[in-house]
This record gives structure tokens, sequence and C-alpha cells, in this order.
């Protein structure tokens, strides 16, 4: 099996890296520093729970490089995907499958509008990582898990494959048979990161204080709210686990979403939080701390991506 994966970020790269280590023929997608160190030093991962590093990595810097391929593993971020899926369509074998792992819920419906959405199966993923340098990724928090599934709930074939490829690169991995459901979930507790970005904390700041724990908590129940409106099965019990997770994240840990904010980058915003306002007005569901968290950041955000608000 040819695998590419779109994006050797802190989710690409140490599940990619990964993969690869088990033997497994594996295609990197980088650019610029990243790239030319991958390709100079191969990838090294910084994990918690062992470091490795891998030489000789194949790595390229733009789709069509990466031939034909059986799996692509979708991680760049929810923002770019409608930049690649035409050219990743280009790239994928008859019977190939496409996984998205991007934070948000849209991403396999955006690559379905060009791509057949029967290649696309459903998936998320659970670690806290990072580029550290070119070259290095960080795994900083976090059991890393890819949790996946055909939207139809069967145990198809190619489900099973997936799943005995990710045992033998020896990470933590779950069929669902209700992805959708399970991608809700985690769209709940990541929709939290704008709360971060806004309020210039790690996870153990925002916590800690009773002030912004209680809006991390309203804000986790708002989503939770959109999720039963749209008739998932997600216990109500969840939004209470759901905290007890967040509390078990180092504390000097954030996410992606809040990083990109604080350091002038084009975030991912209007795949969390600006979701939440845009179903809410849509479903009738009130959001106020989503979206006074959603409006905070858009001035940055427009800043970011086009110089001017």
């Amino acid at each position: 099996m040819k695998i590419a994966i779109i994006g050797t970020g802190g989710v690409g790269g140490y599940f990619g890296a990964k993969m690869a280590q088990a033997g497994c023929n594996v295609t990197f997608l980088a650019r610029g520093a990243h790239l030319e160190a991958i390709k100079r030093n191969g990838i090294k991962v910084k994990s918690i729970l062992g470091d490795f590093h891998l030489d000789n990595v194949r790595a390229v810097s733009t789709i069509p490089e990466m031939g034909m391929v059986d799996l692509a593993i979708v991680s760049v971020k929810a923002w770019q995907v409608k930049d690649i899926r035409a050219d990743l369509k280009l790239i994928l074998h008859p019977n190939a499958i496409v996984l998205p792992l991007q934070n948000g819920i849209m991403a396999a419906q955006e690559l379905g509008e060009v791509i057949d959405p029967k290649r696309v199966i459903g998936g998320l993923c659970r670690i806290i990582s990072k580029i550290e340098s070119p070259g290095v990724i960080a795994h900083l928090g976090v059991t890393p898990t890819i949790v996946f599934g055909d939207f139809n709930g069967e145990l198809s074939q190619r489900v099973k494959q997936l799943k005995a490829l990710f045992d033998k690169a020896d990470f933590s991995s779950r069929v669902s048979d209700d992805i959708e459901a399970d991608m809700w979930k985690k769209f709940i507790s990541i929709c939290v990161s704008g709360l971060l970005a806004v309020s210039k904390t790690t996870y153990g700041e925002i916590r800690k204080l009773d002030e912004t724990r209680a809006l991390m908590i309203g804000l986790i129940k708002e989503v939770y709210e959109l999720s039963q409106r749209k008739g998932l099965k997600i216990a109500p019990d969840f939004i209470d686990r759901t905290v007890s997770f967040i509390d078990s994240f180092p504390p000097d840990t954030s996410s992606s979403l809040t990083r990109d904010v604080l350091e002038g980058k084009p975030s991912e915003i209007e795949y969390q939080n600006g979701t939440v306002v845009r179903l809410g007005q849509e479903l009738g569901v009130s959001t106020p701390i989503n979206r006074f968290v959603y409006s905070c950041i858009l001035p940055m955000e427009l800043r970011a991506r086009h110089g001017k608000v």
C-alpha cells in the first residue's frame, strides 16, 4: 500500500512517521525549510512516549509529485482542504481511501464535493503535537489515537485493512460505528481552543481560574446543544467527560488554533467557533460564548489573511 501524508505538521508528521517506521511506503507533503530539513536529515520525532529518528524519508512539495496512492491521509489545516482536493483527486488509485483528520466537522463533506464521496471515510485524531523546528515533530501530550469509520457504520473490508495498518504502525486506533457522532465529540472539545486564544491562556491556566473555567464549560455546553438539535447520539454526561479530559492535558500546553492566532497566522477559527455560530443560527440554538470568541478572533484572522480588517 502506498500512503500519502497530505500535510506534514504535528498530526501528519507524527502518524506518518510511525507508519514509515513500521516499514510502510509513505510519501510526505511538506514545504519550505521543513521540507528541506526532511530531505536532508529525515524526520525526528520527539515524543513523551519515546523519541525516534527516520532517515531517507521521501518528501515532496506538490501533490502530483507523490504519484498514484492507495491511501491519502489528509492532515493539512481545515481551511486548506478546498485548496488541495482537486490535485488529490488526480493521484488516487481506483480503490484508494481518503482519510481526513482535520479539526472540525466539514472536511469529509468538502472533499466529497470534488472526490467521489465513496472514497472518503470519516476520521479524527487525538494528539497534542507541533512542528518544533524544521524536520522535528514534537508530541507533547495525549495518547496519539486515530478514530475512523465508514459513514454508514459498516465494518467494511477497507476499514479492516486500515485498522491492520495502524496496528502495524503501533499507535492507538479505533473503528467507529458512528463516526459522525465521534467527530462531533471531538468538535465539542476543540472549540475551547478559541477561548484559549482570546484569554491568552494554556489549558492549565484556563481550567484553574473559576471565571475562565465557567466560560469553558459554558462554551462546551453550547456545542453539545447543537449536537442534540442535529439528533446525534451523544450522552448527556459527555459534557462532564469532556471537562475531565481537558483537565488531563499537560498544564503548559495549548492547541494549534491557539498558537496560530497568537502568532498572527491564519487559523481554523471558521471551522471551529465560526461553524458553531453558523449552525446555531441555522438550527435556532443560542451560542453567545462561541459568538463572543469568534467575534474577538475575527479581526485577527482577517489581518492574518489579508493584512487588514
